[in-house]
């Protein structure tokens, strides 16, 4: 694979990476503050939505999923089960592993949470027609799966 942007070509085009790490750093400021009128934080946001897509995943899961240490993703959960947000139940091949899923209340919360996201991802995307936009997912994704790959 060839790397398309070489810094000596044009040096007042950002770099992908640049740019990619500017959109997150003003997504997650609108997120953050999005959030906080549900009093969810955004590491509380992406382990609720994690557990919508994949139900049961331990708490070590969920912190490898949302970049932080297991001890953190821990106070977390525990923050969130006495929210009534997620339950914990222990697995039952494996005693010592407790299983997160989320209750009612937290799939509540988590739509009234999504549809603020959809505030956001509306006013960013808003002049961005259809194809681009899942040329952009899928080009995104791509991306993460190539650094997943590569760093193993």
């Amino acid at each position: 694979m060839t790397n398309r942007h070489d810094s000596t070509d044009d040096p007042s085009t950002p770099r992908i990476s640049y740019l990619v790490f500017r959109l997150e750093r003003r997504i997650r400021a609108h997120l953050d503050e999005a959030l906080a009128r549900h009093g969810i934080t955004t590491t509380e946001y992406m382990a609720l939505s994690e557990l919508r897509i994949r139900d049961g995943l331990s708490s070590a899961q969920l912190a490898r999923i949302a970049f932080v240490t297991p001890q953190a993703m821990s106070l977390v959960i525990r923050d969130l089960e006495d929210r009534e947000l997620v339950r914990r139940t222990p697995d039952p091949s494996q005693r010592r592993v407790l299983r997160t899923s989320l209750t009612r209340k937290g799939q509540n919360t988590l739509r009234r949470c999504d549809q603020a996201l959809d505030g956001i991802e509306g006013g960013m995307l808003g002049d961005v027609d259809i194809p681009t936009r899942k040329t952009l997912a899928e080009t995104l994704t791509e991306c993460a799966r190539s650094l997943r790959t590569n760093a193993s």
